[in-house]
């Protein structure tokens, strides 16, 4: 049985699990306003308080559940915001009083919202192509599904009069999860067998090879998890070196990212972001030693709780390094991205 069938506010972390496993093309902001949107269906609540109370817990059980909510709050934060912006104006949504009204009004809204949101890559896609341009080669990285689809439509038919004729230098990381002897493939290797079928001459290099090989890229063109207000991303580990490289060496660096991914989140630097991260952990050897044995004697880890794994860290990339945010909204600034916030998207 599917966990949304019994969805209350204890199981949203397993909705939102099943909801990612279950569609790989779904982002983690929309998978969270979808766990939300089905929570709100089955819920028994009919008041407007309930509703909210409802909504508050459940988002703040989500986001201690999940060990980078980074992505997922951008989703959370723009459905509390809807919710709370139509909840002011039941008047509009039926008789006065009518809860009914106004809750079958936000769920077919919410609904509406998540199906938008997942059509915005052919959007983005179809503003991001022009940056692509005929002999050019692209430098990109991770397993990013908007940077796929930009370059997979760029590629166009194989041998067809709109497909542009480009190369790809694809930085590759290890797979979620991966482990010696692992048959796991790294993030990517999907996209790059798309694009060689495509006849796109594609090239993987690892993570150390990013400096020798951005002298023979004219664009980089990377996704992100979140892009905060200051207009910077978080994004996987590695994009903020391969900025400050494409800086350095006078490449473009291009953005490509969903407006709901859109995050009210201003880090002041790299060490700065809401979320615990082990990437520099000091140990001497009877730490690890200690760390050895209390992994020998704990217990069973606690469902639906998902444990950190290496790559899931992520770093801050800071707006003067990004040229430009290709969106569904269009191609923004970096300064532009605090006014885009503002609106309501509902």
């Amino acid at each position: 049985m599917r966990p949304w069938k019994l969805l209350t506010v204890a199981s949203i972390v397993a909705t939102y699990n099943e909801l990612l496993r279950s569609d790989p093309d779904l982002t983690m902001p929309i998978a969270a306003i979808e766990a939300l949107v089905l929570l709100l269906t089955h819920s028994p609540s009919s008041t407007i308080s309930e509703t909210l109370d409802l909504l508050e817990k459940s988002t703040a059980h989500l986001k201690q559940s999940i060990p980078n909510p980074i992505g997922l709050s951008a989703g959370t934060d723009l459905f509390q915001r809807y919710l709370i912006t139509t909840l002011q104006r039941p008047g509009q949504l039926g008789p006065a009083g009518d809860f009914n009204a106004i809750r079958a009004h936000l769920l077919s809204n919410g609904r509406l919202f998540i199906r938008r949101a997942k059509e915005s890559r052919d959007k983005i896609a179809a503003f991001g192509r022009g940056f692509v341009r005929d002999g050019s080669t692209v430098l990109t990285n991770g397993g990013s599904r908007v940077v796929a689809s930009l370059l997979q439509q760029a590629a166009g038919e194989k041998g067809g009069p709109s497909a542009v004729r480009f190369r790809v230098i694809y930085v590759l990381s290890p797979a979620k999860g991966d482990v010696e002897g692992s048959s796991a493939e790294p993030e990517g290797m999907e996209t790059v067998r798309a694009l060689r079928e495509k006849g796109v001459p594609v090239a993987t290099i690892p993570e150390s090879a990013v400096a020798y090989s951005l002298g023979k890229a004219d664009v980089v063109i990377v996704g992100a998890e979140g892009v905060v207000e200051n207009g910077g991303i978080v994004s996987r580990m590695g994009t903020y070196q391969i900025g400050l490289l494409a800086k350095a060496m006078g490449k473009p660096f291009y953005v490509v990212a969903e407006s709901h991914k859109f995050v009210r989140l201003y880090p002041l630097g790299q060490y700065d972001l809401p979320i615990e991260q082990r990437v520099i952990d000091f140990k001497t050897e009877e730490d690890v030693a200690d760390e050895a044995t209390q992994q020998q004697q704990q217990a069973q880890p606690t469902p639906n709780v998902k444990s950190p794994d290496s790559s899931d860290v992520v770093d801050y990339t800071p707006p003067h390094l990004i040229s430009a945010l290709i969106t569904d909204s269009g191609v923004l600034t970096p300064s532009a991205v605090s006014e885009e916030l503002i609106k309501i998207w509902f």
